[in-house]
């Protein structure tokens, strides 16, 4: 469901395993162009497709009833619109959000919104998340994922669909915490970048990245306090890899920040969406509920939403830092 990077990479994974698939895509001219080119037209062009093994959809009632599982690829702003045209029942199907962000205006985790809108069971609702960018996955580098699930046999039998010689997959029943950690994680990027577009160093960062892996445990020992190891790749890892490199569209929409764009001439630049830009002010607006110290969060939303000077407001957070 998407016709974005992210969703041209979990096709090709899961092309890897299976004999076919369904896509979901919304623009009935980028079906045609897909189909007549091999591959995706306007995202990681450079994966051939075999056209045959896919079964296109532009209508999402159609593509939903012909498929149990649905694996939700689309950036996070446009989820409700693209679930607005929904008619046909969800609550059976086996969900797998590849979406690292939050609802707007809802305020909503990813697999929130399924059980509490769509009244999806917790046992039919998975996460999928990295350390993995797509362009790696176009490119067959080794990379890892972990899949999320309340029930682990669920979660392995999907996985088993994504793993190959360049892609090795572990679980996890850390539904949320492994959600809210890659909302934040974008939101930490964002900040690295603002911090590289203002000449900060590599000292800096592992400082930033640091505290920010000290924020993120903060916040997810509050809002869902399990056992867990925030070291793990898919907390610390995802958030290293997008703190860091130069696949990170979140890192350098900061960096643009930081080198004096506008919000909105940084969105046009880039022409693609940086979650952690929607992410902060959702963490932002939770956090009123918990009270989580969150230097960085504050620091990146008062930049972004409150249009506070880069350098001021990164001036303010080192002073806090140790």
């Amino acid at each position: 469901m998407g016709g974005g990077s992210w969703a041209t990479a979990i096709a090709k994974m899961v092309l890897g395993q299976e004999e076919e698939i369904n896509w979901y895509m919304r623009r009935d001219d980028r079906i045609e162009d897909f189909k007549r080119m091999g591959h995706n037209p306007a995202y990681l062009t450079g994966v051939k497709f075999d056209i045959k093994r896919i079964h296109f959809y532009s209508n999402i009632n159609d593509a939903v009833k012909a498929s149990d599982t649905l694996v939700f690829a689309t950036p996070s702003p446009y989820l409700k619109f693209h679930l607005k045209k929904l008619k046909t029942k969800i609550k059976e199907k086996f969900i797998v959000t590849a979406i690292k962000g939050i609802v707007p205006d809802e305020n909503m985790i990813i697999s929130d919104y399924f059980a509490q809108i769509y009244n999806v069971p917790s046992e039919n609702i998975a996460v999928l998340a990295g350390p993995c960018h797509a362009e790696e996955v176009a490119l067959e580098r080794l990379s890892y994922l972990t899949i999320a699930c309340t029930d682990i046999d669920k979660a392995r039998i999907f996985a088993k669909k994504l793993s190959g010689f360049y892609i090795k997959t572990s679980v996890s029943d850390d539904v949320a915490g492994i959600e809210y950690g890659s909302v934040l994680k974008n939101v930490y990027a964002i900040a690295a970048g603002i911090c590289s577009g203002l000449k900060y160093g590599d000292n800096f960062q592992a400082v930033l990245i640091s505290n920010a892996v000290q924020e993120m445990k903060r916040f997810l020992d509050t809002v869902h306090p399990i056992n867990r190891q925030v070291g793990d790749s898919v907390y610390l890892g995802d958030l290293l890899v997008t703190s860091y490199s130069n696949f990170s569209r979140n890192r350098t929409f900061g960096t643009m920040i930081g080198k004096g764009y506008s919000v909105k001439s940084a969105q046009i630049e880039m022409e693609m969406i940086a979650e952690g830009y929607y992410g902060t002010k959702c963490i932002k607006e939770l956090n009123k509920h918990y009270h989580v110290n969150m230097p960085i969060l504050d620091a990146v939303y008062n930049i972004l939403y409150e249009r506070i000077s880069p350098t001021i407001e990164i001036k303010l957070l080192t002073d806090s830092f140790r």
